[in-house]
């Protein structure tokens, strides 16, 4: 019997898989289908080719688009990293006045949309020159209310046995936390990683917003240009969507190890 139910769960497990995998091939096959084959269910593969890959390099400054997105994605991925771990650690390890308080609006903030504060973040940037500039796509987003909690969880789940051991060996506070607490938080870190580039690398509504010309764009308000008032090329759209698909699966491949330990062990199950 448990023999049957554990085949039974191997294909539940392969059909789901392979349910998750037909719209991704879908799209890699409509990507290599020529403007006339593009509503064809099904083409021959002589007929498959890499028009649509080359239109988009060469007719759009795709590279500079590919340069803006990852710039404004790692910025922002390694700006969340340093701060939300320095204050998930501050309010999990160190006691000073306030902190409930602080921990209770860093709650709050999580609550509140993100297109609540859009108009007052634009208006503060504006009046600061920065529309259509990489501070202005970065600055903003370098810590996260949710990165906060994520890492306060995780140091919070870590024995508070080693850092007293380290505090009575005379190790300050601040070798604890990058010899002791930031090796132990790779998992998290991981998971991290994977959230915030992930999220601004797909970013659009934002770019969008502050981004007034060209070769500001980054590669998803790029992507969208392509679209025409009246008609939509998708074999065109679907061969940018392979281009921006693939830096997230390296990314994702390069943590997926760390970022499920992470997602264990950080309280978010």
């Amino acid at each position: 019997m448990k023999k049957i139910l554990r085949i039974l769960f191997y294909c539940v497990v392969i059909g789901y898989a392979v349910l998750t995998l037909i719209p991704f091939l879908w799209s890699v096959l409509t990507s290599l289908k020529s403007t006339p084959d593009m509503d064809k269910f099904w083409v021959p593969v002589s007929s498959l080719t890499f028009e649509n890959y080359s239109y988009i390099i060469t007719k759009f400054p795709f590279f500079r688009w590919l340069i803006n997105s990852a710039i404004v994605a790692g910025a922002v991925t390694v700006g969340n990293l340093l701060f939300n771990t320095l204050a998930g650690y501050a309010l999990a390890r160190i006691k000073f006045p306030g902190r409930g308080l602080i921990f209770y609006i860093v709650l709050a903030v999580m609550m509140v949309p993100g297109q609540v504060v859009m108009i007052p973040v634009y208006i503060m940037l504006a009046n600061w020159g920065w529309i259509n500039t990489y501070q202005g796509f970065i600055i903003p987003f370098l810590t996260s209310s949710f990165g906060i909690f994520m890492m306060r969880q995780f140091f919070l789940a870590l024995p508070v046995d080693l850092e007293e051991a380290a505090l009575i060996d005379g190790l300050s506070r601040w070798g604890i936390f990058f010899k002791i607490a930031l090796p132990l938080a790779k998992p998290a870190l991981a998971a991290q990683t994977i959230f915030m580039f992930l999220g601004n690398w797909n970013s659009f509504m934002w770019p969008s917003l502050l981004a007034s010309s060209d070769d500001m764009y980054t590669l998803p308000v790029g992507l969208n240009s392509f679209h025409w008032q009246y008609v939509a090329y998708w074999n065109q759209d679907l061969a940018g969507t392979m281009f921006m698909t693939v830096p997230m699966l390296i990314v994702f491949l390069l943590f997926q190890k760390w970022f499920i330990k992470g997602i264990a062990t950080s309280g978010l199950k």
